[in-house]
């Protein structure tokens, strides 16, 4: 029974242990529910609180929002009875207008009935006054309108011809003061001698006796010299002085110097002076090819063939009317150069063209054209520029100029050989030259004036246009040019221009 007991009593302790913790979460679970319960009460409280605070809230927005109406609608039904009043008052004044157009109107309708009936009555009397100076001019509607643009387009041409006188008259005071202008400070920048070179042709003996030396037996040495150097070696009664006559400046010059050193040396026999006529002569073909070196080398200009070289080196030993021919072509390039700068055109083929402008001068021809010709030629063959042989073959007239560059090439030589102490020339053989010139053509039946300009180069005939017709200047021309050639001894070529105008005068009153 004992152990019974002992399983009864766990038994006992499990169930009261139970039962106990059974009340225990009995009691727990009453106070959760009571608990639970006070919260749900509060609850209850608060959210009817909070439905009467947001009801509350509400009506006030409410009534905010209808006060805010209210306020909007008395301002609304303000502003519309403005409108109203405006309305009514532009109503008013659209009526008042109304009657007032309305009136205009019938005045204007009135007045344009008043014109009509005036217009139709002109129109009748600009008829009636119209067939009236019809019938007292002799003329029609339209001649009389011919007749006045006729007159009104005369008197226009009249002004406006008018008008361009005066533009050319001063475009060509404006032009001339600026051409003088640019002359002047070019020739004042040109630094150059007063006189030019003169080559001469007189050898001086140191005494009477070496006439015979040079002579020599039988003539043989002035025969040898004169062979060899091809001039006239003549002795005359000058004392201790012999004269080199030769048309070629060059056989001149060789002829001087190898008689200068025969001189000097002492011995004067053939074989001496075919040894000294052989050197010289080589030494003068050198300083030629130096003396055109040297130009070019001092003006800066380029490509220039061997034989153009040689043709300017032998213008040094040229001369015209005293003045050294390369220096002058030297000093017509520096010009040419000068002025091409102030107006801005080519100022390197201004030089070059002015270099060459005499260069058929310095060419050895037997052919019977001028050195300009020669040297259009000879620049032709080298291949230059077409405006350097327009302006070396018009550099005398001979032919138009084509280019601005020829022109200046025409100024340059002009002033070159006008500025004093360049020519030997005086001035009373200039004068008289220019006045036989002159004369020559005034001598002719219908000529009024005749002028010689650019230094006798070109002779200007003014004829009388009544006496003299345009057959008859021809042959005019044609007559004074073959009495110039035939009466005077001149250098180059002499332009003959016969101007022949027909002049109408009519004086205003």
């Amino acid at each position: 029974m004992g152990w019974i007991f002992w399983i009864i009593l766990p038994l006992a302790g499990l169930t009261l242990g139970w039962i106990i913790r059974w009340l225990y979460a009995r009691f727990q679970l009453t106070a959760t529910e009571q608990r639970a319960e006070r919260i749900r009460q509060d609850a209850i409280k608060e959210a009817e609180a909070k439905k009467k605070e947001i009801l509350l809230e509400a009506k006030e927005q409410v009534i905010r929002e209808r006060n805010q109406q209210e306020r909007e609608t008395r301002e609304r039904r303000a502003e519309l009875q403005r409108y109203e009043r405006r309305v009514s008052q532009k109503e008013e004044s659209i009526d008042k207008k109304t009657v007032q157009i309305e009136r205009t109107e019938q005045a204007l309708a009135e007045k344009e009935r008043v014109f009509k009936e005036r217009e139709n009555t002109l129109d009748q009397e600009e008829e009636r006054y119209r067939a009236e100076l019809e019938r007292i001019s002799g003329l029609s509607a339209e001649e009389a309108k011919a007749l006045i643009i006729q007159d009104l387009e005369n008197e226009a041409k009249h002004d406006a011809q008018a008008l361009i006188n005066k533009i050319e008259q001063e475009a060509n005071l404006a032009g001339d003061k600026k051409a003088r202008d640019i002359l002047v400070g070019t020739i004042q920048r040109l630094a150059t001698e007063i006189t030019g070179e003169v080559t001469v042709a007189t050898v001086t003996l140191p005494n009477d006796e070496m006439k015979g030396r040079i002579i020599g037996r039988e003539g043989r040495n002035i025969r040898t010299l004169e062979t060899l150097t091809g001039v006239d070696i003549i002795i005359d009664d000058t004392p201790e002085a012999v004269v080199i006559s030769c048309f070629d400046p060059v056989r001149r010059e060789i002829a001087k110097v190898s008689l200068e050193r025969l001189i000097v040396d002492g011995r004067i026999h053939p074989a001496r002076i075919e040894e000294i006529v052989t050197k010289v002569t080589k030494d003068i073909s050198q300083k030629i090819f130096e003396e055109g070196e040297k130009v070019l080398f001092d003006l800066g200009i380029h490509n220039i063939k061997q034989d153009a070289i040689r043709a300017l080196g032998r213008l040094y030993f040229r001369t015209s009317y005293g003045q050294n021919v390369l220096y002058h072509s030297k000093e017509v390039a520096i010009i040419a150069g000068t002025l091409a700068a102030e107006i801005g055109v080519n100022r390197d083929l201004a030089k070059r063209a002015a270099l060459l402008h005499d260069i058929g001068k310095g060419v050895e021809s037997d052919s019977d054209l001028n050195h300009a010709e020669i040297g259009m030629d000879m620049a032709r063959k080298m291949g230059e520029d077409p405006r350097v042989i327009n302006a070396i073959g018009s550099h005398h007239n001979d032919m138009e100029p084509s280019c601005i560059e020829s022109v200046l090439v025409q100024i340059a030589d002009a002033i070159s050989a006008a500025r004093p102490g360049a020519r030997r020339e005086t001035l009373d053989n200039y004068v008289k030259r220019l006045e036989n010139l002159e004369n020559i053509a005034v001598n002719f039946n219908g000529v009024d004036k005749a002028f010689a300009i650019q230094a006798g180069r070109e002779l200007r005939i003014l004829v009388n246009s009544d006496s003299i017709s345009d057959d008859q200047s021809r042959d005019l021309a044609k007559g004074v040019a073959k009495k110039i050639e035939s009466d005077l001894r001149y250098p180059g070529r002499i332009k003959v221009t016969i101007i022949r105008e027909t002049r109408i005068t009519e004086y205003a009153r």
